[in-house]
């Protein structure tokens, strides 16, 4: 019995087992007649299995291919659902333009959007490194430093997530000059998403050199490559078919629950279902924190927040244009332009807490403690203000969280500059190396 339960096949039971309640509602077009509440916790419970299923197909397919490609196509099968719903939005305001469901439809898009980026750094990042050093002062296989001090010690991270921390650095700086162009633009697209091609192109030619892994995906990797490559392939395309079907009834099911206890619904869909749809990459980096692999948590972190940022952002103005008819720019109010300023002050100053490849307890604390009193003290405005104050209040609130949070980023990166310096270092080292790998191919 005992060797029955230490099986690594019993936990992929398991995981299957979770989304099986799903697959039978889902299947049966059965999750209307179900409760909000029996919604919520079968789709939740189908997320949380994939969720695993996902993450053990990304760290088998590392025998063969790079890490950080494989975690890349963790991080973009994970947060699908967010694309889904931002192109729903993208789609409804390109069909309705020129009307005032068409513009409500855009700035949902991008509220959706920047919302799902800050909750992926204000919560995901520094949830995952408080995680980390939680885990670190229990096992002693979980790296951390331990500095004297108050709220001192620190996740150190491997030099290896430089390229994405260029590229992220990258995107950012673009970002703010976004809302200048009169919406998101053909060239916002070719930019961004430019980007992110050229970020996969040089990260696919990387060296395979996988950590030794212990459990599931140690089991699937003595496999032949062959059974391998069907193994990963399955695994990833049923938890992605599973994260994309379950995530939109867990969200709207928490929207329906938030509205009835008052919450507004457009504070709903700019944080409630973006957390929802974060939901599985966030499970994803907590279980790889729990197997000693914190570098691998953040590297998946920052490729999630990285294709949200450029893939993203990239494919609404498209999705808007097919809807439209023709070309045109997805334009918004002047709030979202301040979100999008705000997101990218966020992404600036939390680029700065990782260029030195570690993040410590105060950095993590500061970058939770930012997001929620923004988040919080905007929800008290929309709750006690008329509208139009609310609005004008909101607006300024995102501007003065913008100039903190450059202000904080810039006064990091002037103490950091050569660890700046150092990460463009290794990352044209890496693209040197990836141009001597295709030269030696041929």
């Amino acid at each position: 019995m005992a060797s029955l339960i230490r099986n690594p096949l019993t936990a992929v039971v398991g995981a299957v087992l979770l989304t099986v309640p799903w697959i039978g509602v889902w299947s049966a077009s059965a999750d209307h007649a179900l409760g909000t509440v029996p919604v919520v916790v079968v789709s939740g419970l189908a997320i949380l299995g994939a969720s695993f299923l996902l993450t053990w197909g990304a760290e088998t397919a590392e025998k063969d291919v790079p890490r950080a490609f494989a975690l890349a196509v963790l991080a973009v099968l994970a947060v699908a659902p967010e694309y889904a719903v931002d192109a729903y939005f993208a789609w409804t305001a390109g069909a309705n333009a020129g009307t005032e469901a068409g513009r409500e439809a855009a700035n949902l898009a991008v509220a959706n959007m920047t919302g799902a980026n800050r909750i992926l750094i204000g919560l995901g990042w520094s949830g995952i490194a408080l995680f980390s050093i939680r885990e670190a002062r229990r096992n002693d296989e979980v790296r951390y430093i331990d500095r004297e001090g108050s709220l001192r010690d620190a996740v150190p991270l491997d030099r290896d997530i430089a390229t994405e921390i260029f590229f992220l650095f990258s995107a950012t700086v673009y970002a703010f000059f976004v809302p200048f162009g009169g919406g998101i633009n053909a060239v916002d697209s070719v930019v961004l998403v430019g980007l992110y091609v050229v970020y996969i192109g040089i990260i696919i030619r990387g060296d395979v050199a996988h950590e030794e892994q212990v459990g599931v995906p140690a089991y699937f990797q003595r496999r032949r490559r062959s059974m391998r490559i069907l193994i990963v392939l399955g695994l990833f395309a049923y938890s992605g078919v599973l994260i994309f079907t379950a995530v939109e009834p867990f969200a709207h099911g928490l929207e329906e629950l938030g509205l009835r206890v008052g919450i507004p619904p457009f504070f709903m869909l700019q944080w409630i279902a973006p957390l929802a749809s974060e939901s599985p990459e966030l499970i994803v980096t907590a279980y790889l924190v729990n197997k000693a692999r914190s570098t691998a948590a953040f590297n998946a972190l920052i490729s999630s927040k990285l294709n949200q940022w450029t893939l993203l952002i990239g494919t609404l103005v498209v999705v808007y244009s097919i809807a439209l008819g023709r070309y045109g720019p997805l334009a918004f109010d002047q709030k979202q332009a301040a979100e999008i300023w705000l997101t990218a002050a966020q992404s600036f100053f939390a680029i700065a807490v990782l260029v030195n490849f570690r993040i410590s307890v105060r950095e993590a604390v500061t970058l939770l403690t930012l997001f929620l009193s923004q988040v919080v003290a905007e929800f008290v405005f929309i709750r006690t203000l008329p509208t139009a104050q609310a609005t004008t209040y909101s607006y300024w609130l995102l501007i003065g969280f913008t100039v903190l949070y450059l202000l904080l980023g810039f006064a990091l990166f002037a103490r950091r500059h050569a660890a700046l310096r150092e990460v463009l270092r290794l990352t044209a080292t890496n693209v040197r190396r990836g141009h001597v790998h295709e030269r030696s191919d041929d």
